[in-house]
């Protein structure tokens, strides 16, 4: 989710996502520092904030899908 965040917000600066720079964050300390990341802290992200993660998606899918067929 990091990376495509990332990429989301290069190629729109102002497309807002929640918590989209600790989303970025974390991903950055899971991939450079993986051999320092607790089993506690991967745990804390399943367990309290993925499931937040995807109901932003959601919400931001379901959005811009009513906005499109607004257009039609």
């Amino acid at each position: 989710m990091g990376e495509a965040i990332n990429r989301i917000r290069k190629k729109d600066p102002t497309f807002e996502i929640p918590n989209a720079k600790e989303v970025i964050n974390t991903r950055n300390r899971i991939i450079h520092g993986y051999d320092s990341v607790e089993t506690e802290f991967l745990w804390g992200l399943v367990i309290r904030h993925i499931p937040q993660l995807n109901k932003d998606i959601e919400r931001i899918i379901t959005e811009y899908e009513e906005r499109c067929n607004r257009r039609q």
